[in-house]
């Protein structure tokens, strides 16, 4: 197992809490992602992941798959 990494997405589309606690519920059923806290008042999804199990892309494809746009930040 690598060591898990920290990611930070933008998230455009959230209007509500419960939009953020959607996204936290989709990917914390990803292998590999050890833990996710997603506000909506900042717009972004920060995300520990350990990018064995798991990739950048996965997290995006899984927030997109809900209706919102994710970008991962640098």
């Amino acid at each position: 197992m690598a060591s898990p990494e920290k990611f930070i997405f933008k998230v455009d589309g959230m209007h509500c809490g419960s939009c953020a606690l959607l996204i936290d519920d989709a990917l914390e059923d990803l292998p590999g992602v050890l833990s996710t806290q997603t506000t909506r008042k900042k717009g972004i999804s920060t995300v520990e992941l350990d990018a064995d199990r798991s990739s950048v892309d996965d997290v995006v494809k899984a927030i997109e798959g809900l209706g919102y746009r994710a970008t991962q930040r640098p």
